[in-house]
């Protein structure tokens, strides 16, 4: 089962913010720039935070991981946004042929 989360970031260092944002984009969905939606199950739940590891620098940096609930119930309403509307990742998939 795939568990919605919110997570946000908040990188003290320039190449540290990059690595960081780089990594995200392969679990997740941008929000804004330093905030990601990312539907993961436990073990890939597991990888990210393994990956992030080694990157940030523990003393400085901080990361937030906020469990919304299953993605396909719950965590899928538990956004809500104001102003500019929030984009829909599955708007943004393409099937190429």
């Amino acid at each position: 089962m795939r568990n919605r989360y919110v997570v946000s970031y908040d990188i003290c260092d320039a190449k540290r913010l990059r690595r960081v944002h780089r990594l995200m984009r392969g679990y997740g969905t941008p929000l804004q720039y330093s905030v990601f939606q990312c539907d993961l199950s436990q073990s890939e739940r597991v990888l990210l935070i393994e990956a992030l590891t080694p990157i940030i620098h523990h003393r400085e940096d901080q990361v937030m991981l906020i469990n919304l609930g299953p993605a396909q119930s719950r965590g899928c309403e538990s956004i809500e946004v104001m102003g500019r509307p929030k984009e829909d990742p599955e708007d943004e998939l393409a099937v190429i042929v």
